[in-house]
């Protein structure tokens, strides 16, 4: 600690009866207030052309002060503004209209971010700041970052992606005053570096194959020419959409969703030797062998359960493309590690608001929770070179060299 710091606390301790944390607090927020009105003064001194003392010809001259309530970091306060009688005094330490100084919009940006609600945040900010934030306030700070989800909705994005995954999650949202379960539709593209990004959030729409060739258009139509593989559940309408939009594309079914709606309505009792046995389909070392696999757990099954692999039969064109890759390709697609990381940090979300006031409430709070989440992905997936050199051999010429 310098002398000069010294002598602060020194003088401090003598102005002040400080006795508890609180009361340096409380100091503090005297001392900021009069901070500002004196950096206040040297801007209307500047502005006047002559310090307060000086006599002047100036048609300009101050005129007193108006009170002006600010919110701050030590808590609520009131500060003197200098005025002038032409009223062109427009001071920069606390801008005309400005009524906070303490970075709050960041602060309830970051809360929004981790799933508080609009009336949580307003709750937290009077009991750490001793203000009051109302929920119409908060709500109209978060609303600033609307311009910045559109930008990011419609940036440009890569010519090519070898692996999109495609997953929806359901919430639930008022809408004048019924409340409906909406999904959200998350795209995550692998780009050619091997690094997660997710390209796309939409809410609300109905799963359709006119749908779903919109949204495959958007990425056109922001610069994707082409995709190797897209990873999905049984989206409705997504297989035709793939085939009209992007023809060259194969259509994976997510095997992590197709063992889960397989052992949904499985018993306890019985769920691990059935896992066990699905295991014996998915790691097979080709396809015949899948296929033999497939055979023997639908005779040991079906008879217990009569529609448990039904799905796999009807969905096989969808679900066998991964057999032709090696296990290091396999595990990129069919344990989508990628995206599952993902959707624990949106179902969050779902454990901290039972319910989002509107889809676009749900939409800040999704487009936060993506910037939350991505800011760890710094490094490509593991053993991306070796998968990239595969990609490139079986789709000869698509991949970037």
């Amino acid at each position: 600690m310098t002398d000069g710091k010294r002598d602060i606390i020194r003088l401090l301790l003598e102005e002040y009866d400080i006795q508890t944390a609180g009361d340096i607090q409380d100091a503090l927020k005297d001392l900021l207030g009069g901070t500002i009105k004196e950096m206040m003064e040297v801007e209307m001194d500047k502005h006047l052309g002559y310090e307060k003392s000086e006599r002047s010809d100036s048609d300009d001259s101050r005129n007193g002060y108006k009170k002006k309530r600010i919110n701050s970091r030590y808590g609520s306060m009131e500060i003197d503004v200098p005025q002038d009688r032409k009223s062109t005094f427009a001071p920069q330490v606390v801008r005309k209209r400005q009524k906070d100084i303490s970075d709050i919009d960041q602060k309830i940006i970051s809360m929004y971010a981790k799933g508080m609600t609009t009336r949580q945040i307003s709750e937290t900010i009077e009991d750490i700041y001793g203000f009051e934030a109302s929920e119409g306030f908060i709500s109209d700070v978060t609303d600033k970052l609307l311009p910045q989800i559109e930008d990011w909705q419609n940036r440009p994005l890569d010519a090519v992606y070898p692996i999109l995954y495609i997953d929806a999650i359901h919430y639930s949202v008022r809408d004048s005053g019924v409340i409906r379960r909406l999904a959200a539709y998350v795209i995550l593209g692998i780009n050619t570096e091997g690094r997660k990004e997710v390209l796309s959030i939409s809410v609300g729409e109905n799963e359709s194959s006119k749908y779903w060739l919109s949204v495959l258009n958007e990425l056109k139509n922001r610069g994707v020419k082409d995709i190797l593989i897209i990873c999905a559940d049984g989206l409705s309408g997504i297989k035709e959409a793939i085939a009209a939009a992007f023809p060259k594309t194969e259509y994976q079914r997510c095997i992590v969703h197709q063992v889960r709606n397989t052992l949904k309505y499985v018993p306890e009792k019985d769920r691990k030797a059935f896992a066990a046995d699905l295991k014996t389909i998915y790691h097979a070392p080709d396809e015949k062998k899948a296929l033999e696999a497939l055979e023997r757990a639908a005779e040991k099954w079906t008879p217990k359960y009569p529609n448990s692999m039904k799905r796999w039969k009807d969905n096989w064109d969808a679900i066998s493309p991964i057999f032709k890759f090696s296990a290091d390709v396999r595990k990129v697609i069919y344990t989508t590690n990628a995206i599952e990381s993902l959707n624990s940090t949106y179902r969050k979300l779902n454990r901290q608001r039972s319910v989002f006031p509107s889809d676009t409430a749900l939409l800040k709070a999704l487009y936060l929770a993506t910037f939350e989440a991505t800011k760890k992905w710094t490094m490509p997936l593991r053993g991306w070179a070796q998968v990239y050199g595969e990609l490139g051999i079986m789709y000869e010429g698509r991949l970037p060299e």
